[in-house]
């Protein structure tokens, strides 16, 4: 299907038998036709997707909490052995 655009370009005096009927202006253009890289757009989406989704799996498993605790406190001597 064909979208109308202005008829910036277009002649004004151009006699009113060539216009199409319905009074239709402008100059027909085709619409853009998907090529390689709307797919590779569609496959980064779904990566995106993919890796969300495994993220949330992640997270699951720790129940969601971001809090870092420690176990041991650090001593001086692996202090100094850094």
């Amino acid at each position: 299907m064909s979208r109308p655009r202005s008829g910036r370009g277009a002649s004004a005096s151009a006699p009113r038998a060539s216009r199409p009927a319905g009074g239709a202006r402008g100059v027909f253009v085709q619409s853009p036709k998907s090529d390689i890289y709307v797919a590779l757009l569609g496959v980064s989406l779904g990566a995106m997707f993919l890796g969300c989704l495994l993220l949330l799996l992640v997270m699951n498993r720790y129940g969601f909490s971001t809090k870092v605790s420690s176990r041991t406190a650090t001593t001086p001597a692996v202090v100094a052995l850094a």
